[in-house]
């Protein structure tokens, strides 16, 4: 187990180091550089927008190599899915500006965010089975929690390499060449990934679908024609933990660089702080979700975050580095809380014939809903110079969205879905055995 959980993790957070340094580029340079004929507002809302293509493509992705996993192994999706992504995103470190080549520059900016979020939106439910189906019954949750540990130690990777270069070089040198290095720095980590991957062994439950004759012939219209409810109900669930990691580590870092003028380097080292906060917490959170289930930790996540999104935006306000730092953490410990137990939640809720098409497909569709508009929607309600309440109205709805989606779905621990037989819902019914 520690070796495929490695293997899962470093995957993760290879893909997410490519997302989040595309991420961090759109709220601190893409926008002058790619769409320099647009005002300042209405330039980082374009370069947002590019953003938030990554998250339309997810959900293709995940039906795409969710099919492959469903049909062909999990194996194959690790793969793939890596490698499409770290291509797309050394790519983008090589797109010339628009002042070199004109309405090409923003044009290949989008299709190559479109191929990178085609990629992260397989590798989620690959990663995912690869421990939780080889896991066993009573840790499943703490395995499973080493993929959901990839998003903050790919933000931190990221971040960090343009913390250093934004602390190294003038405004004009990152500006010209020092914000494509984190970029090219995506080569090496994805060989680095495919070289830990390349021993893993396709899961026990794969394999006895396939000693069997099991498999899913069409897992997608399966999933939809028989599960199309418990498929609305993870993506509404998912949203405010997208909506919030985004509002923290994308959109914070635009509005406290743009209009409160704090120092670039600052506020990076900010909200790599919460982040790091975040990413230390998922285990223990996750072996929590173990003892007493994953619907009670998704349940107060998304209620905490859905209580502090105004006090995060107080706090962001201040421009003070402590109370930010304060307010980003507050903001994703509740986030965290759901989100450390997701990886073997949603795996659970699904069958495993279609396991890896249903549990990517619903975590990815949370990501459009919360993630693809929320930097995009955020700048908007900000622009002004007050307090941007409306900010936290938006995140405030989205979390209690989602606790009304938690708490419409069953509770899939295997010990407690025993001790409850029989009084499960249709979603419950889907529900993977142990």
């Amino acid at each position: 187990m520690p070796r495929i959980a490695l293997a899962s993790l470093a995957g993760t957070a290879i893909e997410f180091y490519d997302f989040f340094a595309y991420g961090t580029a759109a709220a601190l340079v893409l926008g002058p550089l790619f769409f320099p004929v647009f005002s300042p507002l209405a330039a980082s809302l374009a370069a947002f927008a590019t953003f938030g293509v990554g998250f339309l493509a997810r959900p293709l992705g995940s039906v795409l190599f969710g099919h492959i996993g469903d049909r062909h192994g999990r194996r194959p999706v690790l793969l793939g899915s890596l490698l499409l992504t770290g291509l797309a995103t050394v790519a983008v470190g090589c797109v010339p500006s628009y002042g070199a080549i004109g309405i090409a520059a923003p044009v290949l900016l989008v299709l190559l965010r479109f191929l990178q979020g085609l990629g992260l939106g397989g590798e989620w439910g690959g990663a995912v089975l690869l421990t939780a189906e080889h896991a066993p019954e009573r840790r499943r949750g703490l395995w499973s929690s080493f993929p959901q540990m990839g998003p903050p130690v790919g933000f931190l990777l990221a971040n960090g390499v343009v913390l250093a270069l934004s602390a190294t070089l003038s405004d004009a040198q990152f500006a010209a060449w020092g914000w494509r290095v984190p970029f090219w720095g995506a080569g090496l980590l994805a060989l680095t990934g495919l070289w830990l991957r390349r021993t893993a062994e396709e899961t026990p439950q794969f394999r006895a679908l396939t000693e069997t004759g099991r498999r899913a012939e069409a897992p997608l219209t399966e999933a939809v024609r028989g599960h199309w409810r418990l498929l609305l109900l993870t993506g509404g669930a998912m949203a405010f933990g997208y909506a919030v990691f985004y509002a923290v580590t994308i959109w914070s870092l635009a509005y406290a660089t743009g209009h409160l003028r704090m120092d670039r380097t600052v506020m990076l080292a900010c909200v790599m702080a919460a982040v790091l906060f975040q990413g230390l917490l998922t285990p223990l959170l996750a072996v929590l979700g173990d003892r007493w289930g994953r619907r009670p930790l998704c349940l107060a996540g998304s209620a905490a975050c859905a209580v502090w999104m105004f006090p995060f935006v107080a706090l962001l306000r201040t421009a003070d580095p402590l109370l930010v730092t304060l307010g980003c953490a507050g903001a994703l410990l509740g986030m965290v809380s759901a989100f450390a137990v997701v990886g073997a939640y949603l795996p659970e809720l699904y069958a495993p014939r279609i396991r890896c098409t249903g549990a990517a497909v619903g975590y990815n569709l949370g990501g459009v809903l919360g993630g693809a508009l929320t930097p995009l929607v955020a700048t908007a309600l900000a622009e002004g110079s007050g307090p941007p309440w409306g900010v936290a109205v938006y995140l405030t709805a989205l979390s209690l969205t989602s606790l009304a989606c938690f708490a419409l779905l069953p509770e899939t621990h295997p010990a407690r879905v025993r001790t409850r037989a029989g009084t499960g819902t249709g979603a419950a019914e889907a529900a993977a055995p142990a």
